[in-house]
């Protein structure tokens, strides 16, 4: 009973997580767009994220923490699951025994995870660079040439859109089925599935599109 137990808290340690960091999602999605259609507002709320201290010294180690928690979770059920199944199917009929994005979270999540790598190493460790090793001064101008030069490599910009299509297939799954892990069933139940659906196709699609635009559109100097 104990180790039922603490399988659904892992169950819904893992959901809360990953819907704490859907609302991380929804934020940096319509900052990035203002980066396409308003590059001085993209400028303005990029420095407010990079300068407050609110956001850089508690909202950004909680999204860290998020993450890893998020991440660790997953590795950890997905043992337990290889390691419950003491029978095997006696005949493995593919996706009829369960979908192939729920059969491949793991993978799609560690893929999901090196391009996470990539994002903290390409923006967070540069930012932090800029701000406390190299101590350059504030410069409010200096985000929207960045993230554009960003996407200037060839290999980067498909390596990000493929991320983002991993991530829309980690999302048709998890973000649904994390309702049913937290123990959501009422009336909205199904309305909260279509809109996780609806979520999981337009979020990583609009990234893929920033991404996409900006190798487009290098900056001339």
């Amino acid at each position: 009973m104990s180790l039922i137990k603490s399988s659904l808290a892992r169950k819904y340690v893992m959901a809360l997580s990953g819907l704490f960091l859907v609302t991380f999602l929804i934020l940096h999605v319509a900052i990035n767009l203002a980066s396409v259609f308003s590059p001085d507002f993209f400028n303005e709320a990029s420095h407010f994220m990079g300068y407050n201290p609110i956001i850089q010294f508690l909202m950004q180690p909680i999204l860290i923490i998020g993450v890893i928690v998020h991440f660790v979770m997953g590795f950890v059920l997905e043992i337990q699951n290889k390691k419950a199944r003491d029978v095997s199917y006696v005949k493995y009929k593919g996706s009829a025994n369960a979908p192939w994005v729920s059969r491949n979270m793991i993978y799609s999540g560690l893929v999901i995870l090196a391009f996470l790598a990539l994002h903290f190493y390409d923006f967070w460790v540069h930012e932090m660079a800029y701000k406390y090793v190299e101590a350059n001064p504030e410069d409010p101008t200096r985000y929207y040439y960045e993230t554009v030069e960003k996407f200037a490599p060839f290999w980067r910009t498909i390596l990000y859109v493929v991320s983002f299509v991993l991530l829309s297939l980690h999302l048709w799954h998890g973000f649904a089925s994390s309702f049913q892990s937290m123990g959501v069933n009422n009336k909205y139940t199904a309305g909260f599935k279509k809109f996780a659906k609806i979520f999981a196709v337009v979020v990583p699609l609009a990234f893929a599109f920033i991404a996409i635009y900006h190798h487009l559109n290098p900056i001339t100097h």
